[in-house]
């Protein structure tokens, strides 16, 4: 077992009701949920059904040792941790049936029917061809978090909050910025501003046009968030959605050769998505920069 993520601990509740086990090292609660706690927390807050919880885990064959899946290694930012709202438990002895006992910074080991964990909480139609019918899974885990209804109610209201400010801000930089740069140039109906650099010569780009681009993408205050200098230009289909729409639009304005200066309103950029280092709600401009057009093949 590995030691970073079986720093574990349990609750108060998992001494009631509690009988014999067949496997060494494991007592039985009344509903058939085997479990060991490694270090136990009684005093920290323990979560309810509909709370948000964060936890690490590793799920492993109880036969064998083997590893089926370990959060570590599916995580998005390689800690490990997984968020989700905890939910009714979908059979006796399930893993939110274990969940119920932790306390936040508790771990524990659990042993589950695989049966019961693939055809009920997973909601598989069959059993995976590496679990045989009768088996059992050892699932480890680390309670790390634990948010109330409460507080994911009044988070989600903050967070709504500062959106709505956001939005507001961006409209205000935006004229702000037209009339500082002095941009006499009328937007499109979508808000696109196209500003010709240099005109070109070539291939004109329409939908399904392959095209290879050089760019430079900057926040409206001037941070620079991305650019291809120094790389080979980055190609792609155009009117597909390969790209943020405010890009399709303005590249079938343009043709092979042409270089151009186009701000987006986050309404054809990444709208109230944070995109890296681009916040919620922000216009980006960008310099484009044709180098090539493939015309689209026909039939396509």
């Amino acid at each position: 077992m590995k030691k970073s993520l079986l720093l574990l601990a349990g609750s108060g509740l998992f001494f009631i009701s509690c009988k014999e086990s067949k496997f060494k090292g494991y007592e039985q609660t009344e509903n058939g949920l085997y479990y060991k706690f490694f270090v136990k927390n009684d005093t920290t807050p323990q979560p309810q059904v509909g709370d948000g919880i964060a936890i690490q885990y590793i799920i492993k064959k109880q036969s064998n040792d083997s590893t089926i899946v370990n959060s570590k290694e599916v995580s998005r930012d390689g800690s490990g941790v997984a968020r989700f709202l905890l939910q009714p438990p979908t059979f006796k002895g399930s893993i939110e049936d274990g969940i119920l006992l932790m306390h936040k910074g508790d771990s524990a080991s659990f042993i589950i029917s695989a049966d019961s964990f693939f055809l009920k909480t997973n909601r598989m139609n069959e059993l995976p061809p590496f679990i045989r019918p009768g088996e059992h899974l050892n699932v480890y885990i680390k309670l790390v978090d634990i948010k109330s209804k409460k507080e994911l109610e009044e988070n989600q209201r903050k967070q709504e909050e500062e959106l709505s400010r956001l939005k507001e801000e961006e409209l205000k930089k935006l004229d702000a910025y037209i009339a500082e740069n002095k941009i006499a140039v009328k937007p499109t109906n979508s808000g696109l501003y196209y500003i010709e650099l240099k005109k070109g010569k070539g291939e004109k780009i329409t939908p399904n046009s392959v095209v290879k681009v050089h760019y430079r993408g900057e926040l409206i205050n001037g941070t620079v968030f991305d650019s291809s200098e120094g790389k080979e230009p980055i190609e792609f289909t155009v009117g597909v959605g390969e790209v943020i729409p405010g890009w399709d639009e303005a590249l079938q304005m343009m043709q092979k050769g042409t270089k151009a200066k186009i701000i987006l309103p986050s309404s054809i950029a990444y709208g109230k998505q944070a995109a890296g280092p681009i916040p919620p709600y922000s216009t980006l401009i960008f310099t484009l920069e044709v180098i090539d057009v493939k015309a689209p093949v026909a039939g396509k």
